[in-house]
């Protein structure tokens, strides 16, 4: 083999490896479902039931005690999640991530309070 086709081939395998590296990197997590957990809140832990109809666009209800709304600014990225829930005191957002059945999340209330959320998917 010649120095200059076995560059090309370097070329192509580099090239190669590039893609299936960036395929396995936006291959899209599964989210579509129903995740059910628990935080802990100035007034003790409050259930959150979040059932996810659609990943792109991420789209579902929240129930968090007695509130339940749709999603709001729904993303998925990867295993990064966010969206957010408006009740009638304001906005309460979700950030994290989903590896398997598992959702880790970090809450900010509408007074700007954090909490942990780990939401497991129901089966």
């Amino acid at each position: 083999m010649t120095l200059k086709s076995r560059s090309r081939a370097m070329a192509w395998a580099l090239v190669l490896l590039c893609g299936v590296a960036a395929a396995a990197q936006t291959a899209e997590v599964k989210v579509v479902g129903v995740w059910k957990g628990s935080m802990e809140t100035q007034m003790g832990p409050v259930e959150n039931t979040i059932t996810i109809d659609s990943a792109a666009p991420l789209a579902g209800t929240i129930k968090v005690a007695e509130y339940e709304g749709k999603i709001e600014k729904g993303t998925l990225d990867g295993e990064k999640i966010s969206f957010q829930l408006t009740v009638q005191y304001g906005t309460v957002s979700y950030e994290g991530v989903v590896k398997g059945d598992e959702m880790r999340l970090n809450v900010t209330g509408t007074t700007g309070n954090k909490m942990t959320l780990v939401a497991k998917r129901e089966k």
